[in-house]
């Protein structure tokens, strides 16, 4: 986000110093101060006096927009990935609906995209008036809390594979996301910020008339992120004492590096936060945990200093 900047006015001779919480009239043709300004005896003796009827009042300045993204961007010089690695970070507060996006690029999803394939499976059970079957929430529960691929290929053919799952995100607002072709759910395409906007529609942060996933449908979602198995209870859990969560590691056969990323919401001294963290090209798997772990401390501690 750009920065920007304020330029100061530019007058004859006339001009008047105020503080930023100062309010001056004008009356009979002299100005006069109330309590809180500060102007120089200069500018008052050198006031213009036409119009003695006139009345003007110049506003107290505004305190400048914080520019969260560059917040951000500060706190992240601290993480540092690897030769080879790479990493994307969004956050939001949820209390205060601020967020902020460190990075635009794509990233391979790997597991994280399970999450998005219950919800685009949720979605078309609510289209057909119906609850999951019995099946289903087998599946379900081990593609989340164990994060099993089996079960995420059985639902990712359940809701027509890439083209189902690119339908479910353009109803949940994601842009930047694309299904992986044929069986490859795990090489689905994301951003970080695309994540966000799905832990939105997930966590019911989001805007607009109405969500697309219903309440019940949330509630179930996030119940089976909030009980991932504990040899999976890493990522974004770092950054919070309590978590929901959905984690995902890809070893890539070419090089030998590693995708990891992690989705969630954590909560922290009582406020929550969303978060994703992405990356690759990890010399192993404890190095992309301990990059995207240091990424989602530095993000929740950016923002809560900042809002």
């Amino acid at each position: 986000m750009p920065r920007t900047h304020s330029r100061p006015r530019r007058g004859g001779r006339n001009r008047l110093y105020v503080s930023a919480a100062a309010v001056v009239v004008a009356v009979g043709g002299a100005y006069t101060a109330l309590p809180t300004i500060e102007a120089s005896s200069r500018d008052i003796s050198s006031a213009p006096s036409s119009n003695p009827s006139h009345t003007r009042t110049v506003a107290a300045s505004e305190e400048p927009a914080v520019d969260y993204d560059a917040v951000l961007a500060g706190a992240m010089k601290s993480v540092v990935p690897g030769a080879d690695a790479a990493v994307s970070v969004a956050v939001l507060d949820v209390r205060s609906g601020e967020s902020a996006v460190y990075g635009d690029g794509a990233f391979d999803t790997a597991s994280i995209v399970k999450v998005d394939i219950l919800a685009a499976l949720l979605l078309q059970a609510q289209d057909d008036g119906r609850s999951l079957t019995a099946q289903e929430k087998t599946y379900a529960t081990s593609m989340i809390e164990n994060s099993s691929n089996a079960s995420a290929t059985a639902l990712w053919d359940a809701i027509g594979g890439a083209d189902g799952l690119d339908a479910a995100n353009e109803r949940l607002g994601l842009t930047g996301t694309t299904g992986g072709d044929g069986p490859r759910w795990g090489l689905t395409q994301t951003t970080a910020a695309d994540q966000l906007t799905l832990l939105k529609a997930v966590f019911g942060s989001g805007s607009g008339s109405g969500p697309a996933l219903d309440a019940e449908s949330r509630t179930y979602i996030r119940g089976l992120m909030g009980q991932v198995e504990a040899d999976q209870q890493w990522g974004v859990s770092a950054a919070g004492s309590s978590w929901e969560l959905k984690n995902g590691w890809l070893p890539r056969s070419a090089t030998g590096l590693w995708d990891i990323n992690s989705i969630g919401q954590v909560t922290e001294d009582g406020r929550s936060y969303l978060l994703a963290v992405l990356s690759d090209g990890n010399v192993s798997q404890k190095a992309g945990i301990s990059l995207v772990e240091a990424a989602a401390a530095a993000a929740v501690s950016a923002m809560s200093g900042a809002v």
